[in-house]
């Protein structure tokens, strides 16, 4: 097998491993075969740029970074659905649609999901655009994004027409949600309300890169065109699933509309087990013959309809407004609520978010409150019924102090969240900290809990995160619930952790807004503890994906002389605060360069140009300065850069001119 042979083997190997673990939910190999597999590709496709494929399934990690979306007309329009949210509307439905036509119906039900729609085009087999609704005339280009969703086909198999457009949903598993949610929590950032807007807001990102970090995943429901395989959407479905095509499991057809109706009272209780979010279900006639025949109204087909299901909501009473004290030191209200049963859990707490929140609803003890998840993870507080409100009852009164540490609390303009100070002696923030600093994606001390973490600071055995290594043994052995073997564990986890690497070091110092992503940056570009405590603000945003407020937030933190203390504690227990040394670079030729790639590339993708740039000495920078060496200009360049570019006199140069530069 020659080098082209082994990389189009590879190719199709990882595709149709992509499809049994994406698709089917069968994975045939382990996690560490597919990533062998994958960097065996990544590693020969590097070395071998002449036989760079777009659709390849390495291409799947993001990379492309734009400037903005492109609006494109949509072939067919793509119209919302109506909506109804009865029985008698669905049946008014039915009889509309026996009017239209004098043959027998069969209607097709369908979950509606919870997320963004999208319209792909599929060329010989091969993904060439994916479109969002836009206004139904026109939408955005995402390619470059929904190339990053594993359970998209780049390429399709089987026998397929020449050119296919399939609509379907994007979205965000519950858990997926879930997941992120920690993450930015860990952080020091507000969580995301519900999986569609963060779909939504996922798939709108400039950075492909940023894309694919994302869990997003997409069910396939509508087959277009002029090549449709049969004359049933029913049966198009389940074809369309023989060309890789993630196509819901959960379709049904019935003859009957009492069926419809059946499907819809089952889908309203079993829709709280899924790990999604749907919320309805969508009813179109089968026959697509009999749909191009009923035609559209201006806004949407007269062939189907959404039954939405109304959002879950239940009233209970408020007992009590509590305050919890975040790592960062945000302060949330809570409600605690009489026990009530909401979207099939059980609901004690709910958030109130903020103070204005509060203000807004005029929230107070012993009301009785609406409570809502609808597409909502976390249960929240929409309303009071003020009729049962007693006479006597007093606006809330927002804390002024923590309620840790007795501390004034602090809100700055234009934020949303008061704060807690007292960052050095409160005790949940201190907590906070030390559970950050152990947790899996930086240190990842086993053996040691929450629990065990506010003993060991009880005892005055931890105030700060460098006592970690300091802890002895013997120290531990006279602690409620640390035994011999728990003691052994846990020193054993803290000496591991001192070959934790750089990035994840930095993490979990807990910088605000230095989330997994920027630390990784960081730590690559600076390369030592030392270089990036003495970057100034302007040094820092000169760092591509790295903006203001980050740049702050670390120029800040080195600022304070107890994070240098720690610091200087943590380098002297051998913690790692050196990167790996990176492979040499190929020349100098762009040594003490700042190059802004923007627009869209023929021979190569955007982040090989950066890895070129990075390897031949230069810098990458996202934003356009007086620093800027040259810009590398591709096709349909963002014309706020291009404007600036001229306005600061930068040159540009093409990628063959780049090419030629470094050769």
């Amino acid at each position: 097998m020659n080098l082209k042979e082994r990389i189009g083997f590879l190719r199709k190997e990882l595709s149709e491993h992509n499809y049994s673990y994406y698709v089917l939910d069968t994975p045939k190999v382990s996690d560490f075969e597919f990533d062998s597999l994958l960097k065996e590709l990544q590693d020969l496709e590097n070395n071998n740029p002449e036989f760079y494929d777009k659709n390849s399934p390495t291409q799947r990690v993001g990379g492309e970074v734009i400037d903005g979306f492109v609006s494109v007309s949509h072939k067919y329009r793509m119209l919302s659905l109506g909506n109804t949210y009865s029985d008698e509307e669905l049946l008014d439905f039915d009889t509309r649609i026996k009017k239209l036509t004098d043959q027998p119906i069969k209607y097709v039900c369908e979950l509606k999901y919870d997320g963004v729609s999208i319209s792909l085009t599929y060329k010989n087999g091969e993904l060439t655009q994916a479109l969002t609704r836009g206004d139904g005339t026109k939408g955005d280009d995402v390619t470059f994004n929904v190339k990053t969703i594993k359970s998209i086909p780049l390429k399709l198999k089987g026998d397929f027409p020449e050119e296919l457009e399939i609509r379907g949903e994007i979205f965000l598993p519950i858990k997926g949600l879930e997941n992120l949610n920690k993450t930015r929590i860990e952080e020091g950032l507000d969580p995301y309300a519900n999986p569609r807007n963060t779909a939504s807001g996922s798939l709108k990102l400039l950075d492909s890169n940023e894309v694919s970090k994302r869990p997003l995943d997409c069910f396939l429901y509508y087959l277009l065109g002029e090549n449709s395989p049969t004359n049933s959407h029913f049966d198009n479905l389940q074809i369309a699933r023989n060309w890789g095509f993630k196509i819901p499991n959960e379709i049904e057809r019935f003859d009957e509309i009492d069926d419809v109706l059946k499907f819809i009272k089952s889908w309203e209780v079993k829709r709280h087990n899924l790990p999604f979010e749907i919320d309805g279900i969508v009813i179109k006639v089968d026959d697509v013959q009999m749909q191009e025949e009923m035609g559209f109204t201006a806004k949407s087909p007269r062939w189907a309809i959404s039954y939405k299901f109304k959002a879950e909501q239940v009233s209970t009473k408020l007992n009590k407004i509590s305050y919890q004290v975040g790592r960062t030191g945000a302060i949330t209200p809570v409600a605690n609520l009489e026990a009530v049963q909401l979207a099939g859990t059980t609901v004690k707490r709910a958030s109130l978010h903020n103070a204005d929140q509060i203000e807004k609803l005029d929230i107070r003890e012993d009301d009785i409150v609406y409570v809502e998840k609808g597409g909502e993870i976390i249960p929240k507080v929409v309303g009071v019924e003020l009729k049962d409100r007693n006479l006597f009852s007093q606006p809330t009164k927002y804390i002024k102090d923590c309620p840790a540490c007795k501390t004034e609390l602090v809100r700055k303009e234009g934020d949303a969240k008061h704060y807690c100070p007292n960052k050095d002696n409160c005790l949940p923030q201190i907590i906070g900290k030390f559970e950050h600093f152990i947790s899996r994606k930086a240190m990842n001390i086993d053996g040691l809990g929450v629990e065990t973490i506010e003993l060991l600071i009880q005892e005055k055995l931890i105030t700060e995160i460098s006592d970690l290594y300091l802890l002895r043994k013997e120290q531990m052995l006279h602690l409620e619930r640390i035994a011999e073997k728990s003691a052994d564990n846990l020193i054993k986890g803290i000496e591991e952790s001192k070959k934790i690497p750089f990035e994840r070091v930095l993490f979990g110092l807990g910088i605000r807004y230095v989330g997994e992503t920027v630390a990784k940056k960081l730590a690559s570009h600076y390369t030592t503890i030392e270089n990036l405590m003495s970057a100034t603000f302007e040094d820092l945003v000169d760092v591509d994906e790295i903006g203001d407020k980050i740049a702050e937030s670390v120029v800040h933190y080195f600022s304070q002389d107890k994070n240098k203390t720690l610091i200087n504690n943590l380098k002297s227990y051998n913690l790692c605060f050196v990167s790996e040394k990176k492979e040499e670079n190929l020349s100098d030729k762009l040594s003490g360069q700042s190059v802004v790639v923007s627009g869209v590339f023929t021979q190569y993708s955007r982040k090989e140009l950066k890895d070129l740039i990075e390897k031949h000495g230069g810098k990458n920078v996202s934003s356009i300065s007086k620093k800027t060496t040259f810009v590398l200009a591709g096709e349909n360049m963002g014309p706020s850069k291009q404007q600036k570019a001229e306005d600061l006199g930068i040159p540009f140069i093409s990628e063959e001119e780049f090419i030629n530069k470094i050769s």
